[in-house]
């Protein structure tokens, strides 16, 4: 260590030279750094989607789910399947190990399922890996102020305005939601139809056959050869009026006559007009109707860059396109820059905290700087490290860096001191500087290694936590390693070069505690006293770990929430949009002033962006509210207010989502809090037992919006053919469905072109009402006969779906917690009422959703803390060359583990994998003090102290870089515990877990290390010569 500093201090412009090159280095690098809201993170989770027209669920369940689920079940590193089956639609989840590759995964599985894509039983099936960061970068609402026909919006937005924005750098789609579009529709006449002796097959045919080019071959003539073509395409709707479906016979006079043949045109047995077809979801904005449109970026681009091009287009389009006006919904770009803009202005606060700290305690302007120093240089340096470590700017990385800014001058504020230490002994500025640095070398190397060994068990945990953690964890260790050269090389070249003492002048006195030696004294006179009261302390705090509560991930405070609605299976888009409305009057009632905007989408989803989006139909809607920046009304109240008033609204199931963000999805925490899942192989018995679980979750006072599987799905009609009747009057099964599909949804024609656009010609037969259903007349050859002739009719509901977890079918209530106890607590309490039923063999209850994940995620973090313990105490053996002194060090962690148990307990936070992580970080940072503290120790006794004097000497000499190195790292990291958003909320826990533990591990770090070390130093000293009494022995 000396050579190295020896090194630094005699060639000062190498070292200068150096540290411009890493400089520069970081300076490109940071430029080529990708900015995003999170991490890249690996979505273990492959999606098979089903569509099969109007199916019954069990019958999809049959004929398709359980043979995928049993083929996907085979996959190699699949650790899951589960599925729901609904009406018409199924989708299966394929869950897979967190390190496999995914590209791989889904190759495999598409060819495992080959066959199906021909099973002409399956309108669709997708398999598909729901990428959860991408969602639209914006969404933005499009309205004029005199057009509100949905279709000509439509074209606007399609033939203009994608058009300008796909073609700008980074833009990969826009996709439309709320458009209509206009097609050509035939309403028919079914008493003209039938005294004309016309059908629709017979209207479908004609149209078919004269609306269409057809070639003739060529004629040459005079070396030109010229290309023969008929023309037959309806140019506009009266051509299509006149159209020519039949012929009648004229009544005549004279017998013997020819009779006139009459031409039928298609105007006298039917209307033709130009409609919009029936939409496939409706927008409005602040209850206008409108167009949405969803912008999506092209992976790894800069989100915030894209957004930025995006808004001046926007700009641009707004003055090419008078009457138009463009409102942004949804910005990820602004999201991200405020998210990262706000961990850059706590970090900087932070370390502005720090220097001050600094200047404190140094009083003196150069050394403060020189100190100081080590923190941009070290940022700078760490830039490097990430670009060639793939990482890219998010709240993870930034907010590893903010964490890390207090301990940057760590390694320097030690350095510095024992300089000075050295100086007041009257070494030489350069004799002090090389000697002062070489002295505690050792330390902050050993210090800064068991800082850094504390975050690889993150590297390496599977699963959401570590895939989370991992760039925050390698940001971390990446900035302390450029600390640590910082410490060794610039440190001591900058101070011999830049502090000068002059002779016969006095050094300004730096802060001094006098006071503490005598103290020491003392409590070494009561160390059994002293280390008693650590353990009880210890004892105590472990007590209230049960009171403070766990949950997964912190519940963030937001100025916007969703709603999912979902009304009885069957409701038509119409009646949904009238609930949609009178849900918008209740929200601008409740919350006047406060609300920005109100986006409703009824309907699906015009894209699949949601691993539920194959479930969306007419009765299901979104509403997104967005409350103003200044609102003293916090999300969360607006969500429990308007859970009460939807509590009162039949049929209406609603679903609050806080904020929804790609970290949701990844992590599975998008789903209500509480799941609870009845496991078994029937239904007639898992029904009974959902219901008495659905009951047991109603009563709970901290749960509302319970919701059951088992409630009524969709109204059918089973019409059961008799297949002896039918053959006696000589129809098919075919036949009679054939029929019955073109009298209740009307037949296609074929297109029109109009206006540059193809559009759809539909036929349109009157609508059938349930009580004219038996009467609807079909043809079997030259005979008429009535549907209830060969088949009965009954009304029954399908079951509203059917869930299956690892091929067992599965009953499940969710419901949404209102905060007031922690989600652990809470589980506990219904498990012991769920005890007290009675299950049949082999039926089970458990939770899912977060609570699982909660689960696997504290006993994951768990096991990285205890290997955490393992690899400091194993870095700390070797840095002593003893197994006795690392053991005095490793009780500063349950003495730390005090401060943060009682901090959170005192202002109300519950445990969750954020303060599990902050946690982590402590144990390498609370030792650092009492590694500080043993190693002088131990270099005083070897110049010949006795053990007592030594320790008071120490504890003397480290006061002063132990407080002021745990003060600089406290208040860099105590603005970080300040803010708002889902950047606030990860980072907010991992600091105060840090900020309380270290407050407490520093000051019994003081009182009780020493008292610790005098006993197993004494402990050791009695062990050895026993074991040397042995040796001679033998």
């Amino acid at each position: 260590m000396k050579k190295i500093t020896q090194f630094s201090v005699n060639n000062p412009v190498t070292v200068t030279m150096l540290i411009l090159g890493v400089l520069l280095l970081g300076f490109i690098s940071f430029g080529k750094l990708g900015t995003d809201l999170m991490p890249e993170m690996n979505n273990p989770r492959i999606y098979v989607e089903l569509s099969a027209g109007e199916r019954p669920p069990e019958e999809i369940e049959k004929q398709f789910v359980d043979q995928i689920e049993s083929l996907a079940i085979r996959q190699a590193d699949v650790i899951g399947v589960s599925s729901v089956t609904r009406v018409g639609s199924a989708q299966i989840t394929v869950e897979y190990s967190w390190d496999k590759d995914m590209d791989e995964a889904f190759l495999e599985l598409q060819k495992a399922l080959g066959s199906y894509n021909q099973n002409s039983d399956l309108d669709e099936i997708l398999i598909t890996q729901h990428d959860p960061n991408e969602t639209p970068v914006l969404l933005v609402g499009m309205t004029h102020e005199s057009i509100k026909d949905m279709n000509e919006l439509r074209k606007v937005a399609e033939n203009y305005i994608r058009n300008e924005l796909i073609r700008l750098e980074g833009v990969a789609d826009v996709k439309l939601e709320g458009q209509e579009v206009n097609e050509v529709v035939i309403t028919t006449d079914p008493y003209r139809m039938e005294a004309f002796g016309v059908t629709t097959d017979i209207i479908s045919g004609q149209i078919q056959n004269y609306n269409r080019n057809v070639s003739g071959g060529s004629i040459v003539e005079m070396g030109t050869q010229y290309i023969i073509k008929g023309v037959s395409v309806f140019e506009e709707l009266e051509d299509m009026r006149k159209l020519i479906v039949s012929f009648q016979q004229a009544q005549t006079a004279t017998e013997g006559e020819t009779p006139e043949r009459i031409p039928v045109f298609l105007s006298d047995v039917a209307k033709v007009e130009f409609e919009n077809k029936e939409p496939i979801n409706i927008v409005r904005i602040n209850g206008e109707r409108s167009i949405g449109l969803g912008i999506y970026k092209e992976p790894k681009f800069n989100t915030v860059k894209a957004v930025e091009e995006l808004q001046l287009a926007f700009v641009d389009i707004e003055k090419a396109l008078p009457g138009y006006s463009f409102q942004i919904i949804q910005d990820q770009g602004e999201f991200i820059s405020n998210a990262i803009g706000e961990v850059e202005t706590t970090a900087l606060i932070g370390i502005i905290l720090a220097v001050f700290i600094l200047f404190i305690f140094l009083r003196r302007i150069g050394t403060t700087l020189i100190a100081s120093i080590a923190i941009p240089i070290s940022i700078v340096a760490t830039f490097n490290l990430m670009y060639f470590n793939g990482l890219t700017i998010n709240v993870m990385t930034l907010g590893g860096l903010a964490l890390g800014a207090g301990m940057l001058v760590d390694n320097a504020i030690v350095v510095l001191e024992n300089i000075f230490r050295n100086l007041e002994k009257g070494l030489s500025v350069k004799e002090a500087a090389i000697q002062g640095t070489a002295e505690v070398g050792g330390a902050i190397t050993a210090s800064t290694l068991t800082t850094i060994v504390v975050f690889l068990p993150i590297v390496y945990i599977q699963g959401a936590s570590g895939e989370l953690f991992k760039d925050q964890a390698w940001t971390v260790a990446f900035s302390l390693l450029s600390s640590l050269i910082v410490a060794i090389l610039v440190i001591p070249m900058l101070f011999s070069k830049f502090i000068k003492v002059k002779k016969g002048r006095s050094m300004t006195k730096t802060v001094g505690f006098r006071w503490y030696p005598k103290m020491l004294n003392g409590l070494l006179r009561m160390k059994a006293l002293i280390i008693i009261f650590a353990f009880a302390l210890v004892a105590a705090s472990a007590l209230l770990l049960a009171k403070i509560g766990s949950e997964f991930m912190p519940k963030t405070e937001t100025r916007e929430f969703s709603m999912d609605l979902k009304l009885p299976e069957g409701t038509q888009i119409e009646r949904t949009e009238q609930t949609v409305n009178t849900l918008d009057l209740m929200i601008k009632e409740l919350l006047g002033d406060n609300l920005e905007t109100l986006y409703a989408r009824i309907g699906p989803a015009s894209s699949a962006s949601s691993s539920t989006a194959v479930f969306e139909n007419e009765n299901t809607a979104n509403i997104k509210v967005m409350l103003i920046d200044e609102t003293e009304i916090s999300s969360s109240q607006t969500i429990r207010q308007l859970g009460k008033i939807v509590a009162n609204m039949p049929d209406l199931e609603v679903k609050f989502l806080q904020n929804e963000t790609a970290l949701q999805a990844t992590m599975g925490t998008d789903e209500a809090p509480i799941i609870v899942e009845v496991v078994g192989e029937e239904f007639e018995l898992i029904e009974p037992i959902t219901n008495q679980v659905r009951e047991i979750m109603m009563k709970s006072t901290e749960l509302f919006n319970v919701e059951g599987s088992f409630e009524e799905g969709a109204p059918e009609i089973e019409v059961v053919i008799d297949r002896f009747r039918a053959g006696v009057y000589g129809i098919s099964v075919d036949q009679i469905i054939g029929q019955l599909q073109a009298v209740l949804t009307g037949a296609d024609a074929g297109q029109f072109e109009h206006g540059g656009e193809m559009k759809d010609i539909t036929i349109k037969l009157p609508d059938v009402r349930l009580s004219q259903l038996n009467d609807i007349v079909l043809t079997a050859g030259a005979s008429e006969l009535r549907l209830n002739d060969v088949a009965t009719i009954r009304t029954v509901n399908a079951p509203k779906e059917i869930r299956r977890t690892n091929q067992n079918r599965v009953g499940q209530v969710s419901a949404q917690i209102r905060n007031i106890k922690p989600i652990d607590q809470v589980v506990t309490e219904l498990n012991e009422q769920f005890a007290q039923l009675t299950l049949p063999p082999g039926y089970y209850i458990r939770h899912a959703g977060e609570e699982l994940k909660r689960k696997e995620s504290m006993g994951s973090l768990r096991f990285a803390l205890l290997l955490s313990l393992i690899l400091v105490y194993m870095v700390m053996a070797s840095q002593f060359e003893s197994l006795i002194h690392p053991f005095t060090i490793i009780l500063t962690v349950p003495l730390a583990a005090v401060g943060t148990i009682l901090l959170f307990f005192l202002m109300g936070q519950t445990l969750n994998i954020m303060a599990l992580i902050g946690l982590i970080m402590l144990i390498g940072i609370a030792v650092n003090d009492s590694i500080i503290l043993v190693d002088r120790i131990n270099q005083l006794k070897l110049l010949g102290m006795k053990r007592k004097e030594a320790i008071v000497e120490a504890g003397h000499q480290r006061i002063r870089p132990i407080l002021m190195t745990s003060l600089t790292t406290i208040l860099a990291l105590l603005p970080l515990t300040f803010g708002f958003g889902e950047s606030a909320s990860l980072r907010a826990p991992m600091a105060l877990a840090v900020i309380g533990g270290l407050f407490t591990s520093t000051l019994l770090t003081l009182i009780v290390i020493p008292c610790v070390y005098d006993v197993l130093d004494k402990f050791k000293e009695w062990i050895l010569p026993s074991r040397t009494q042995i040796s001679e022995q033998l």
